[in-house]
């Protein structure tokens, strides 16, 4: 639960700064949830592997999002 708590505190702020720090901060939540899912790949299903990547690449959208 702490773990959900702090990728959501993370997220929000990142969010809430926008400019070059805000997108700093989800370019970091990033590779955080691509290490993650590389080192979990071979583990989960199908399913579970196109939204874990839909997540991610949606986290690396609102990054560059913010830096605009």
């Amino acid at each position: 639960m702490l773990a959900f708590l702090a990728v959501l505190a993370v997220f929000a702020l990142g969010v809430w700064l926008g400019g070059p720090l805000g997108a700093l901060l989800l370019g970091l939540l990033a590779a955080a949830i691509g290490v993650l899912l590389a080192v979990t790949w071979s583990r989960l299903s199908g399913s579970e592997r196109a939204i874990r990547l839909l997540v991610l690449l949606v986290v690396i959208a609102i990054a560059f999002e913010r830096l605009g």
